[in-house]
Formats: C-alpha cells, sequence, structure tokens
C-alpha cells in the first residue's frame, strides 16, 4: 500500500470515501490541516476535502499538488485518500498530537 509522508501528516490511499463526510470552512480552501506551531497550511491545488468523526479525506478527478511552506510538494494522482494526523504517546498526558 502506498503511503506518503507531509509533514505530520500521512496520506493513504483509499477505496472510497466514507458516506457522511462533509465540507467544512476549512475543507473548502482545499486545506488539510493547519501547522500548530507555524499557522502554515498543507494545502491541495484541487479535489475535494472532507471530515466525518475527526477524520479527513480527499478526493481528486485530476493531480493535485500538496504543499505547505516548510515542506517539499507533493503531486496525487486522481483518486481517494485518507489523512492521519500523527500522534505521539506520552506517559505522562497519553496521546497527544504531532506540533507542524
Amino acid at each position: 500500500m502506498e503511503q506518503y509522508r507531509h509533514g505530520d501528516l500521512l496520506i493513504m490511499p483509499v477505496d472510497s470515501i466514507p458516506k457522511g463526510a462533509k465540507q467544512t470552512e476549512k475543507s473548502k480552501q482545499r486545506i488539510l490541516a493547519y501547522g500548530e506551531v507555524t499557522g502554515h497550511a498543507h494545502r491541495l491545488s484541487a479535489g475535494t476535502v472532507t471530515e466525518l468523526g475527526g477524520e479527513t479525506f480527499f478526493t481528486t478527478t485530476v493531480e493535485t499538488t500538496l504543499t505547505h511552506d516548510e515542506h517539499g510538494p507533493i503531486v496525487f494522482k486522481p483518486g481517494n485518500y485518507r489523512v492521519v494526523h500523527q500522534k505521539e504517546y506520552s506517559p505522562d498526558y497519553g496521546s497527544i498530537r504531532v506540533a507542524d
């Protein structure tokens, strides 16, 4: 299975986007995530970004480029993708989200 890393994001192809996934204001701008430290955005050049239950997905019918001010661009083929926000485990705090 193909996997892509873009900062604190792990992106994997999926067969389909879950039913019920919806666009949010952030996703209407094709933003997958904001960097918590810098505020820079992981942004797609094309496609539709949706969210469901705290998970992010995107679908595209054309090649799309993912950009961020601190990471090199990644080009994605047409398809459906799931975006996973990397988490780190701390014995004192449990699971915490990694800051980008």
